[in-house]
């Protein structure tokens, strides 16, 4: 071999070997587990993180698999007893999900699962169908005074962050929050075509679920979930309006059960490759979600105080 060869080929070793684990892991073939049927938050979530994954060359090929109820429940069930040991395999996973086995107490829980990372939060905005008869939240809170039951709620399942939220509502206007009329469904497609078809009286969701249909004048947004604000929407947050609630909601990846410490690290390092991604950059702005990333012990530590944080906040709500 002449020096000169035999120096580029060294030169391209040590760049690969340089490069980040996941990039020379290119070839994984990540199953995706979307814990809800299809059109809601977390499958536009980990549809955008499967795409950001192959665009920005960390997975070869994505594959999804929807398996919606109970807050996210069944297809963590699923998801446990099909991938054990499987380094390839992630299901996304957020507040909602926390929310459902608080409420649920199912025989299967996060523990059982590898915690990955935390890759954006959101908070939730709570719509009219366009042909509603009520015009304010005002109007609907009156109405929920007089009469909890013909206030009917649409929104994700029981223990989402909008059915928190309209718990805590109802308590802070003097509402006992058991007497709402509360419908979970299985999926933000389910609940965003109840709100279209007038089905309900107000429905909730993340912002992201819903914009187009706002923009589009087929819904009409009354209040915001959160501190202030949100860019691009005129509408007011629950505090504007004397009603003392803020609550957000965030959307994260697991491992699979029984991992290795090598394979949990190799995972995170695609997921964070993905997320540095012009693609997904480009989807926080698009689905108005704010980027909070967190991996390692610090997600771990984070989901174990959220589930005590949403626990206290249902108890207090009413819930449990």
């Amino acid at each position: 071999m002449r020096r000169s060869t035999f120096l580029k080929s060294m030169a391209a070793l040590a760049a690969v070997g340089a490069m980040p684990f996941s990039a020379q892991a290119a070839a994984a073939n990540i199953k995706m587990m979307i814990p809800a049927n299809p059109g809601g938050g977390w499958d536009l979530t980990g549809r955008t993180l499967g795409k950001a994954m192959l665009d920005s060359g960390a997975a070869a090929t994505v594959s999804y698999d929807n398996k919606g109820g109970a807050a996210g429940v069944l297809g963590l069930a699923q998801f446990i007893n099909a991938n054990k040991g499987d380094g390839n395999a992630l299901m996304v996973m957020g507040a909602v999900m926390l929310g459902g086995i608080i409420t649920g107490k199912p025989p299967v829980n996060l523990s059982q699962v590898t915690p990955i990372a935390r890759v954006y939060s959101e908070y939730n905005v709570f719509v009219l169908p366009a042909n509603s008869p009520f015009k304010s939240m005002q109007e609907v809170i009156a109405q929920l005074k007089k009469d909890p039951g013909s206030v009917k709620w649409g929104g994700g399942s029981r223990g989402s962050t909008e059915h928190i939220a309209a718990a805590m509502i109802a308590r802070q206007v003097g509402v006992d929050p058991a007497k709402i009329n509360y419908v979970a469904f299985r999926g933000g497609g389910e609940a965003t075509a109840a709100v279209l078809g007038g089905n309900v009286t107000i429905g909730g969701s993340g912002y992201s679920e819903f914009a187009e249909f706002i923009s589009a004048g087929k819904m009409r947004p009354l209040c915001v979930t959160s501190e202030e604000r949100l860019p691009g929407l005129a509408a007011p947050t629950l505090k504007e309006l004397g009603i003392d609630v803020v609550i957000g909601n965030w959307r994260g990846v697991y491992g699979a059960p029984g991992i290795t410490s090598e394979q949990r690290e190799a995972l995170t390092a695609l997921v964070l490759q993905a997320l540095k991604s012009k693609t997904w950059q480009e989807s926080l702005v698009k689905f108005g979600w704010t980027p909070a990333v967190l991996s390692g012990p610090a997600f771990d530590k984070f989901v174990e105080q959220d589930f005590a944080n949403l626990r206290d906040t249902m108890t207090k709500a009413g819930m449990i």
